[in-house]
């Protein structure tokens, strides 16, 4: 079975450690973890991997943030996954940092990445997993803040959050989404 895990964030050095990257750090450490590494390839950053008799495909988007659907769509084209083994990994100011969140599905949320996903995959119903970046930042300040990078005190709690997100999705798709949401968003 074949899965497409997309982890959405910005291309460059300039982006590279930025709380709005945090999709593409977990895809890092998903593939470190698998003896994988990524190539360039049409649209994103690609590696294959496999867990457990499962194929997984990862995608960090090179279309900016903003125009993540494009890259969404091509990548199920080309790889042949059907939305309902695509899983989208994100930043989210609404949950606080560290925070990890399993969805069926569900609103933007004013991230514009899910929301250009929304607009070109003509649904809100697929899969994401939101890491928490929280909301410390004042009224006007969004920007700012997820395109800040993370603080000492988070760093220091990274690979902890990175193990955690990674058992998470081994755990999606081996599991299934209902078991790995009632086990892992409980914690």
């Amino acid at each position: 079975m074949k899965y497409l895990i997309i982890g959405l964030g910005n291309p460059g050095a300039e982006y590279e450690r930025t709380r709005h990257n945090v999709g593409f750090m977990i895809l890092d450490a998903l593939a470190t973890a698998s003896g994988s590494d990524f190539k360039t390839d049409r649209l994103g950053a690609v590696a294959d991997l496999r867990y457990r008799s499962r194929s997984l495909t990862l995608v960090k988007p090179n279309t900016y943030m903003n125009l993540s659907g494009k890259a969404v769509r091509y990548w199920m084209d080309a790889a042949k996954v059907p939305l309902e083994r695509v899983l989208i990994v994100s930043d989210d100011i609404h949950l606080s940092f560290g925070t990890t969140r399993l969805r069926a599905k569900g609103s933007h949320g004013g991230h514009n990445g899910l929301r250009d996903i929304e607009q070109v995959l003509g649904t809100a119903a697929y899969a994401r997993m939101k890491f928490g970046v929280g909301a410390e930042f004042s009224q006007g300040h969004q920007s700012d803040h997820v395109l800040g990078e993370f603080s000492i005190d988070e760093l220091g709690t990274m690979d902890e959050c990175m193990k955690r997100s990674v058992e998470m999705i081994q755990s999606y798709v081996f599991r299934g989404l209902a078991q790995t949401m009632s086990e892992f968003n409980n914690k």
